[in-house]
């Protein structure tokens, strides 16, 4: 009768809340040392326009695939969601300019990869350009299965100290968050959390030198996350466009301009490192953007296979990096040269059409 004696006092505590359940999880985004550390005193490495992927075309800010970006070490993913003719497609603002497909087509391929990858927290940041209902993504969801991976807070704000383990969220199976940038509704979908209430972000469309101030918050920063928006652009007929020439040197670890040099910066005013790295091309550097965050978080970052290799060589801006990253050179002055011509014209033809806008 002692097991059966023993398994009742076990349940008994379990329900009054007075016995703590051995966790599983014993790796949490391929660190054990993460396991017992809270959501939200974790560094991520974020893919800014994740969607946006292609080669030698100012319109896109990544060479690698969702797929790709999560293998290699990526856990925030950024995109801009329209309606485009009744369907949520992935675009920047407008979908003449660059068309990343479908909502339901990307986030099959993170349902894919995070059922591959149980012991993993993936974060979305969906830039709601229309103003969609939540119950629209929320249908979107439903239809991959990703509303049963979801975790859904109990309040509509969490401290950037009270937010669950990463261990516990693997353990419970809620290990996908996800921020809509406006109109989120806990009451219509209870997964899709309103970003600006939890998390601020540093200013973005930098084309001289990145700073540490407020730019974007409903809410108290003191108590929030927040991201850091690295991604270094040039103006272009007017308008920003993504920097790739300088992607080595953004992302490298030192150095003006460099990711560590913005960290450190951050870390220095708020006493605590940013909680997402957000960055355009993000292998540029050898994997330099996942051992700053690495750093940040007391691990060691050594991948047992290597990140992809860049793939957008063109450049317009001059610099050259880390090794592990492709050189690149330039004038270093802004200008469009060689392959970027056509796309060049795009940007033109988006300008007239007043189309274009990257956030």
């Amino acid at each position: 009768m002692l097991v059966p004696v023993a398994l009742s006092i076990l349940l008994s505590g379990v329900l009054s809340g007075s016995a703590t359940l051995t966790r599983r999880a014993t790796t949490c985004n391929g660190f054990s040392e993460l396991c017992d550390r809270s959501y939200g005193n974790v560094s991520f490495v974020g893919a800014h326009d994740s969607y946006a992927v292609g080669t030698n075309n100012l319109a896109v800010n990544q060479d690698y695939d969702v797929t790709q970006q999560l293998t290699d070490g990526v856990r925030l993913l950024q995109m801009q969601a329209l309606n485009n003719s009744g369907t949520i497609q992935l675009c920047h603002t407008s979908c003449l300019l660059f068309n990343g497909g479908t909502l339901q087509d990307y986030l099959t391929k993170v349902k894919t990869w995070m059922d591959a990858n149980p012991n993993d927290v993936v974060t979305l940041l969906i830039v709601n350009i229309n103003n969609l209902a939540p119950s629209l993504f929320g249908d979107v969801f439903s239809n991959v299965g990703l509303d049963k991976v979801s975790y859904a807070p109990k309040n509509s704000t969490t401290a950037f100290t009270d937010w669950p383990t990463l261990g516990s969220m693997i353990d419970s199976g809620t290990r996908l968050v996800t921020f809509l940038d406006n109109q989120a509704d806990l009451t219509s979908v209870p997964y899709l959390l309103d970003e600006f209430t939890n998390v601020w972000e540093t200013p973005f469309d930098v084309t001289t030198e990145f700073d540490c101030s407020v730019n974007r918050t409903k809410g108290d920063s003191s108590t929030q996350m927040y991201l850091i928006n690295h991604f270094l652009d040039m103006v272009v007929l007017g308008n920003p466009a993504p920097n790739v020439g300088a992607a080595n040197v953004t992302n490298s670890l030192s150095g003006t301009n460099s990711l560590g040099a913005q960290v450190d910066l951050c870390v220095a005013q708020y006493s605590r490192p940013p909680n997402f790295l957000l960055v355009d091309f993000y292998e540029y550097g050898g994997g330099s953007v996942f051992q700053e965050a690495a750093n940040l978080n007391g691990v060691t970052y050594s991948p047992t296979t290597p990140i992809a290799q860049p793939k957008s060589t063109s450049s317009s801006a001059s610099g050259s990096g880390q090794s592990g990253g492709s050189t690149t050179t330039g004038n270093g002055n802004g200008a469009i040269s060689g392959s970027h011509g056509v796309a060049s014209l795009l940007v033109a033809l988006s300008v007239l059409l007043g189309a274009f806008t990257v956030v």
